[in-house]
């Protein structure tokens, strides 16, 4: 099997290139705007994911980490009042990490002033975006199974 390939026909390994290096650019994107609102890129990954409430040990398991480290970030962005602790309904010794309004809206705006990955965006048309878009919705049950 051959590894040259057409633009039409990439290779497996040309896409996980391709993937990683745009998940890369994307990522440095992210922390750059998050470092305008005083926001390691962790703490935003944080904000980030906190759809709702999660417990502590569950952002430890989507960031990869030891909850101690969990502990930390949390109790910055709750002194900066981005995130709150609340005990879970079904069991009050589990406490769950909330996003407050001004959490919320901080990870809004540094998805906003994400330039690099808006500007990339901005490159496809409408009938791109909703092909790719469509192709990433597809990917994703399992990657995110996996991960």
């Amino acid at each position: 099997m051959s590894t040259t390939t057409t633009p039409g026909h990439p290779t497996k390994l040309q896409l996980l290139e391709l993937l990683a290096a745009i998940g890369t650019a994307q990522w440095r994107d992210f922390a750059t705007a998050a470092a305008r609102y005083g926001l390691t890129s962790t703490q935003a990954k944080v904000l980030a994911q906190l759809d709702g409430p999660l417990p502590m040990r569950g952002l430890a398991t989507l960031l990869v980490c030891d909850a101690s480290n969990v502990t930390g970030i949390v109790d910055r962005l709750e002194a900066r009042e981005l995130v709150r602790r609340e005990p879970d309904p079904a069991d009050r010794r589990v406490k769950n990490v909330v996003a407050t309004d001004l959490g919320r809206e901080t990870i809004r705006r540094v998805r906003e002033e994400m330039q690099a990955t808006h500007g990339a965006l901005d490159l496809l048309g409408a009938e791109e975006s909703a092909t790719l878009y469509a192709l990433l919705e597809r990917l994703r049950p399992g990657m995110e199974k996996n991960a």
